[in-house]
């Protein structure tokens, strides 16, 4: 029996992994509404709902610390699954969140953009699949101050 050309080029896909499915894929991410390009944006990647918002013990979340831009920044080649991001305009550079009586006095911002009310959003409202092919994220920085 012959099988079509287009059949023999979909199984050899599926024996040699193309296709994205499985495989780490490029994850991207755009920051709008800065209000300003000092400090640096300090990133948490994590797939963890427990470690969410700030990645603290999560040793498999990703962390970066870029120039503060509205630039596309190349967050790598993530293995598939859920996740999400949290992000903090460090403005004064310290490494850190600051806040007042609870509140940020910096940005902050999330995949998917949820409503922010009182506190963090949570990992669901945030949560975003990687999964055969290349993601994305546009994050709106919301300032409280």
């Amino acid at each position: 029996m012959r099988m079509s050309r287009l059949m023999a080029c979909a199984l050899m896909a599926m024996l040699t992994g193309a296709g994205g499915t499985g495989q780490p894929q490029p994850l991207t991410m755009a920051v709008a509404g800065l209000r300003s390009t000092k400090g640096r944006i300090l990133i948490c990647l994590t797939r963890s709902p427990d470690h969410f918002p700030d990645c603290s013990g999560d040793a498999a979340s990703h962390h970066f610390s870029v120039a503060a831009s509205g630039d596309v920044i190349a967050l790598g080649m993530i293995d598939p699954g859920d996740y999400a991001i949290a992000i903090i305009h460090d403005e004064n550079g310290n490494g850190r969140l600051d806040t007042f009586a609870g509140i940020p006095r910096e940005g902050v911002g999330f995949s998917r953009n949820p409503v922010l009310r009182f506190g963090a959003p949570s990992f669901s409202s945030a949560r975003f699949p990687i999964d055969g092919a290349g993601v994305r994220q546009d994050i709106r920085i919301k300032y409280f101050f």
